[in-house]
């Protein structure tokens, strides 16, 4: 009998060498990075080039091309990553960063833009976010900026390693950390706080050890949440109960994303005002980015509700709008968290404000159950929320205010509101999160 052939194994792949280009940054994209056409064999192929503006000539070095899934067959809107090795001459838009972590610290991405180009970029992310789904004749009001020294919540990350302890935030695109030593984008209060907190970590996280530092800028003092480490022993808990610094009001922990979070040290309260009303959060509760932020959003809130009886507030977080609101009308709050649902009703005060737990992605509020309320504001997380949209189109709300962090969110969002028979008034930008690529908008629907 004859014998089967062996089997040919495959070559093994060989990696592409990289390629070097010179190119033209066309327009920066919604996450911050510049993006070209390559010539040559790359032809068509978009390329996505952090650090640069339009108008910027540069060299780029493009690794592999083929297995970033670029080139011919690649679908609509696919590109590839390119490193910038060399600008050869800059576009106007160029401006010198504020900071030295900047290109390195990922917690910032368009420093490198001056304040006329980058402003212009945040009103065009919101206008072709809008274009792609059709709404691109929306009126835009002006856009509402936030100053440096303003951001009051920031998450930290820390790592130990040889006795030494990193903390400041991921490098871009990376887990590697950025050792912070500088941030023009923080609150000083909590910029004082990096230096005494490497060195407290020190002594809480074991070698190897890391954890997440949730720090919000609060009345009263700095709130402090670690995250990790999973053990938090007897030594560490005395450490950080006599953790210095004055403007430390409360630390809590929690051993995981998922766990609940437990009190360590309690010196006064820490409180945060919506209309004047004192809310206590709950450790890590959400808040927004700055105060200049949350006052230019809840200005507009409150401005296009106008003299609504009856309000719904959904995803209501802390109340940030539901106590501005019901100083003149009825407010009903609707949020998921079950901690920042008891601290809006531990400070409702007399106010016609009450508060719902409910998953408003499992269970949105039906047509039926809006149909009660005069207007509608929603404030949901970056994801958006397709399914209340969906909700809203249904009913009869003749008026509904939507405020995201996310600008494709909101118009997926917008759209399933336009065809329910809504029209899209005017969005109004909020330059909340300063040189990064996020940009906060309220837009305010009316029906019919």
């Amino acid at each position: 009998m004859k014998r089967p052939a062996p089997k040919r194994r495959p070559a093994p792949a060989t990696r592409a060498e990289p390629r070097v280009l010179d190119v033209t940054i066309a327009e920066v994209g919604a996450r911050g990075d510049g993006i070209a056409s390559a010539d040559g064999p790359l032809e068509g192929t978009r390329l996505f080039v952090p650090l640069t503006v339009p108008g910027d000539r540069v060299r780029v070095r493009v690794a592999d091309p083929a297995g970033q899934g670029a080139g011919k067959g690649a679908g609509k809107g696919e590109g590839v990553r390119a490193e910038l090795v060399e600008l050869l001459e800059a576009g106007p838009g160029r401006g010198d960063p504020a900071c030295r972590h900047f290109g390195r610290c990922g917690g910032c991405t368009l420093q490198h833009m001056d304040d006329g180009a980058y402003a212009a970029w945040n009103v065009a992310l919101v206008q072709g976010a809008l274009a792609r789904v059709g709404l691109g004749g929306t009126p835009l009001v002006p856009l509402s900026r936030t100053p440096p020294a303003a951001r009051r919540r920031a998450r930290f990350a820390a790592l130990k390693r040889g006795k030494r302890v990193w903390f400041g935030f991921n490098e871009r695109q990376s887990h590697r950390l950025a050792d912070l030593e500088e941030c023009p984008v923080l609150a000083p209060r909590l910029l004082a706080l990096v230096g005494p907190l490497r060195a407290l970590l020190a002594d809480v996280l074991p070698e190897g050890g890391e954890c997440d530092v949730v720090a919000a800028d609060l009345e009263g003092g700095v709130d402090l949440l670690l995250v990790g480490p999973r053990d938090l022993g007897r030594a560490a808990r005395e450490r950080l109960v006599a953790f210095e610094p004055e403007a430390v009001a409360r630390i809590a922990w929690q051993a995981d994303e998922r766990g609940a979070s437990e009190p360590v040290a309690n010196r006064r309260p820490a409180a945060v005002r919506f209309a004047g009303v004192p809310i206590v959060p709950p450790p890590g509760a959400f808040l927004q980015a700055s105060a200049e932020g949350e006052a230019a959003l809840v200005e507009a809130v409150v401005g296009a509700v106008g003299d609504a009886a009856r309000i719904a507030d959904l995803f209501a977080g802390l109340g940030t709008f539901s106590f501005p609101l019901a100083r003149k009308a009825a407010v009903h709050a609707v949020e998921g968290d079950a901690a920042a649902v008891a601290a809006v009703g531990r400070a409702v005060q007399g106010l016609r404000l009450t508060a719902e737990r409910r998953d408003l992605f499992e269970q949105p509020l039906t047509a039926k159950e809006l149909n009660r309320f005069d207007a509608v504001v929603f404030d949901p997380p970056r994801a958006g929320a397709s399914a209340q949209a969906g909700a809203l189109a249904a009913s009869k709300v003749p008026l509904v205010v939507g405020v995201s962090c996310n600008p494709a969110t909101f118009a997926r969002d917008a759209r399933i509101l336009v065809d329910g028979g809504y029209r899209l008034a005017r969005v109004h930008p909020v330059d909340q999160f300063l040189w990064s690529a996020h940009v906060e908008l309220v837009g305010v629907f009316e029906r019919g």
